[in-house]
């Protein structure tokens, strides 16, 4: 059973990055898992369609025999960035236009042993 507190404590990191204003954990399946989505949104509904955006584009790539990184949706006042973590979880951020996807990324890929603890 997945530790959710630790999850959350995390993910509550990974919101305190500058530029970050929502993070989610989602499972493969679409199931939502831990963080915070944006306020007024139906939360199972957007988690479960990052999960399929993601699967989506695993199968249309899976001709090039290379792995998705991650997905981004540039919107007008924000950016959707949707990271594989691995074969169990995905994480989904909405982010400021502007802010640094690597360094984000840095952070996560040091986050993402202890997610899988505690999953």
């Amino acid at each position: 059973m997945a530790d959710v507190a630790a999850l959350e404590s995390l993910l509550k990191e990974v919101q305190a990055l500058d530029g970050i204003h929502d993070a989610v954990l989602v499972s493969r399946s679409g199931m939502y898992i831990a963080g915070s989505v944006p306020e007024g949104v139906f939360q199972d509904t957007f988690v479960a369609m990052f999960a399929i955006l993601l699967g989506a584009a695993e199968t249309a790539t899976a001709e090039l025999r290379d792995r998705i990184d991650s997905v981004v949706l540039n919107l007008d006042k924000s950016r959707i960035v949707v990271i594989n973590d691995g074969p169990k979880a995905i994480f989904v951020l909405r982010t400021r236009k502007d802010v640094d996807l690597a360094g984000v990324r840095i952070v996560l890929e040091k986050m993402s042993k202890r997610i899988e603890e505690f999953l």
